[in-house]
């Protein structure tokens, strides 16, 4: 994993900066968010029943350097999505911070001239079928983000720059006249990214951009998407529970369980030589070409209730290394040979790094 490069501020400009002038662009720090899903308090009084308090994030730190992707993946409910929506204001967070190219982004989306970090900030939503408005034709669904910034206010304008970024998806200028009904999922996905770049960002989350598609169309929109980032050096916070989707688009890949993460290291290290007993078995869990004649080996129980997580480490009723302390003490994010990694067993030396 890259090293991070320590920033520094400027007190001559009152910017902030990395050493030598690098930096990361996105850094989050003990991110968390916790929600509060108890029964009305009526309801509560009556059965004599306690608040319930849904920990959906619990402490995530990471930073993606400009120009690269960081890929969260886990298995569905462990926080990835509440993530995306953290980093882009659609959540505010019950702790931690969200530093965005050396400015607090949470406090910048509150404050009055919030445009400039929201163009700045955009997200692609899961479902291409639900994130666009059906009543709208595709130029006003493209168009709306330049008018509502300000960036373009002449109708001829507007079209021309409609029609351009249509082109950069690869879908025609025609297409401006059609409505979402008249696309397919794929097509519909790459609307949603038209509009999506139409504020020029800088950095893009991506929740699951591909999920809702079939294969080949998945390749083709992440090949798009692989493109427009060598293109324009866009950051990418990418979220997928699909491995093989990570691979071929991530730098650094953070795996999630139960709102935490468990295991950060740039890909190559991450598939090759997975630490933490989770991400073992996701990684086993997929079919390898020379083992065609080998049973797969299925990711063993369910996710513990989130509302009711276990003590200690969240993953030890899985884990076939689990011990005392892993069940009464919960393991921190360390630094191990340069990937970071939250597991007592890989702290103590009881489980040995293998290849996958």
């Amino acid at each position: 994993m890259s090293e991070v490069v320590t920033m520094e501020k400027n007190t001559a400009t009152g910017t902030t900066a990395g050493s030598a002038g690098r930096g990361p662009l996105v850094q989050a720090r003990d991110l968390a968010k916790t929600f509060d899903v108890s029964a009305p308090w009526l309801n509560r009084v009556l059965e004599r029943k306690p608040r319930s308090l849904l920990r959906a994030v619990d402490g995530v730190s990471f930073d993606i350097e400009k120009g690269k992707t960081l890929a969260l993946v886990g298995e569905s409910g462990c926080g990835k999505s509440t993530v995306a929506r953290l980093l882009v204001g659609l959540y505010g967070p019950t702790r931690g911070t969200f530093t965005f190219d050396g400015q607090d982004a949470h406090a910048a989306f509150k404050d009055p001239n919030a445009r400039a970090m929201r163009r700045r900030v955009q997200m692609i939503f899961q479902d291409p079928y639900a994130s666009l408005n059906p009543r709208w034709s595709v130029e006003q669904i493209i168009g709306e983000p330049l008018k509502e910034h300000g960036l373009i206010t002449n109708t001829e304008q507007l079209k021309a720059r409609v029609a351009e970024l249509l082109v950069q998806v690869g879908l025609a200028p025609m297409d401006m006249l059609k409505y979402p009904h008249q696309f397919s999922g794929g097509q519909r996905q790459r609307i949603s990214i038209a509009r999506a770049l139409a504020t020029e960002p800088e950095f893009l989350v991506c929740d699951e951009p591909t999920s809702a598609l079939d294969v080949s169309v998945q390749a083709q929109v992440l090949n798009i998407m692989k493109d427009l980032q060598k293109k324009r050096s866009l950051t990418y916070l990418f979220i997928s529970h699909n491995l093989a989707v990570v691979r071929h688009v991530s730098d650094q890949v953070g795996v999630m369980y139960l709102g935490r993460l468990v295991e950060l290291a740039d890909k190559q290290t991450l598939f090759a030589k997975p630490r933490h007993p989770y991400t073992r078995m996701l990684l086993d869990a997929i079919p390898k070409m020379h083992d065609t004649g080998k049973a797969r080996t299925p990711v063993q129980g369910e996710v513990p209730n989130p509302l009711n997580p276990p003590t200690g480490c969240a993953f030890n009723p899985r884990c076939p290394l689990a011990n005392d302390r892993c069940r009464n003490e919960r393991p921190q994010l360390l630094d191990d040979d340069g990937v970071k990694v939250a597991c007592h067993a890989v702290e103590e030396k009881r489980i040995p790094v293998i290849a996958a």
